[in-house]
């Protein structure tokens, strides 16, 4: 199959490059605003540029996946449902809820697929993780822990457009926490504070945060967030229940230094970026929209799914502001 791909910055790049190698694939179209990266991005994986997205969507495309820009999202993904072409668009659906559920309006009677980026979705630990829960290994769950620890702040230019720690990091942990359990978020509370770097308390902004979750059986989750791992990129769940508890992540790449004596674990080399953590996922996650593409597969996660998990980063945020707790359902009637 042919597919196109809108914007080829750092993930665009990355997913030019993991297209190129599913067998699924015949050939690729790249555009992106600075024609330079397209160009590159071509002369490495192979594919031809387009000099706009219409072009591509033009271009006979079977498919196209939108990593460009979060402001141009909306449009992206409007443009390619109303041309027919089942779209892949990288987390957030839009900046803001208010876009986000326009966008879901205008394409929901569309009957075109759309599949948006969660890729911990894909993950080998995540997978293993549901299907424990779902199979009731665990009995009745108690308490639920995600964890989301970045090495390094990303740039001040990133922070402030990102619309804060809670939409652009906690988000992941928001949609892994409903799809392992199955469970939807019913309350929230949030805390968050400023230990580093100075731009990002001036955008607005916490670097390192904290949320309780209340989901809809009763069960906790306890999210922690932090713009600062000096030992690296730091993914990890747990899930107790009241027949047995499991854990994703704990293996020999975990970026945690035991101080127990005569403990070994973990042995590797920490994981020190989000690419290095997921690269199987994210080629799991692609080659499952080549089969949304194909028919043969519905969507892993659609743009319902995407919205829910930013109800709760928005209960949070506001919840950060107010120094209270929120219900999504004040969330939801706000927009």
């Amino acid at each position: 199959m042919r597919i196109g791909i809108l914007g080829l910055g750092r993930i665009g790049a990355f997913h030019a490059e993991t297209l190129s190698g599913l067998d699924a694939v015949d050939s690729l179209v790249l555009a992106d605003p600075f024609a330079d990266a397209a160009k590159a991005a071509a002369e490495r994986f192979g594919g031809e540029v387009a000099d706009s997205p219409e072009a591509v969507l033009a271009a006979g495309v079977d498919g196209v996946v939108v990593a460009a820009a979060t402001d141009a999202h909306p449009a992206l993904i409007v443009a390619a449902v109303e041309a027919g072409i089942p779209v892949f668009c990288e987390k957030p659906v839009a900046r803001t809820m208010g876009e986000g559920v326009r966008v879901l309006a205008a394409v929901k009677d569309s009957g075109v697929p759309i599949q948006i980026g969660y890729n911990r979705r894909f993950d080998a630990g995540f997978v293993a993780a549901r299907a424990a829960v779902r199979a009731g290994e665990l009995g009745e769950l108690h308490t639920v822990r995600s964890t989301t620890l970045d090495p390094a702040p990303p740039p001040a230019a990133y922070i402030a457009a990102s619309g804060g720690i809670f939409r652009d990091c906690s988000v992941h942990d928001f949609d892994i926490i409903r799809w392992v359990t199955g469970r939807e978020v019913t309350e929230v509370y949030a805390v968050g504070g400023n230990r580093g770097a100075e731009y990002i308390a001036e955008a607005g902004d916490a670097d390192t945060t904290g949320a309780i979750l209340t989901l809809d059986d009763g069960t906790i989750a306890v999210v922690s967030n932090s713009r600062h791992n000096a030992r690296g990129h730091d993914v990890r769940m747990e899930v107790h229940g009241f027949k047995d508890s499991i854990a994703v992540g704990l293996e020999d790449r975990l970026p945690l230094r035991s101080v127990e004596p005569g403990v070994t674990f973990p042995a590797g080399t920490p994981h020190d970026f989000f690419m290095d953590r997921f690269a199987a996922a994210y080629r799991a996650e692609l080659t499952a929209f080549t089969e949304v593409v194909a028919g043969t597969r519905r969507s892993p996660c659609t743009i319902e799914d995407a919205l829910e998990a930013g109800w709760i980063a928005d209960a949070c945020t506001l919840s950060l502001q107010e120094h209270r707790p929120v219900t999504i359902a004040e969330v939801r009637a706000a927009v």
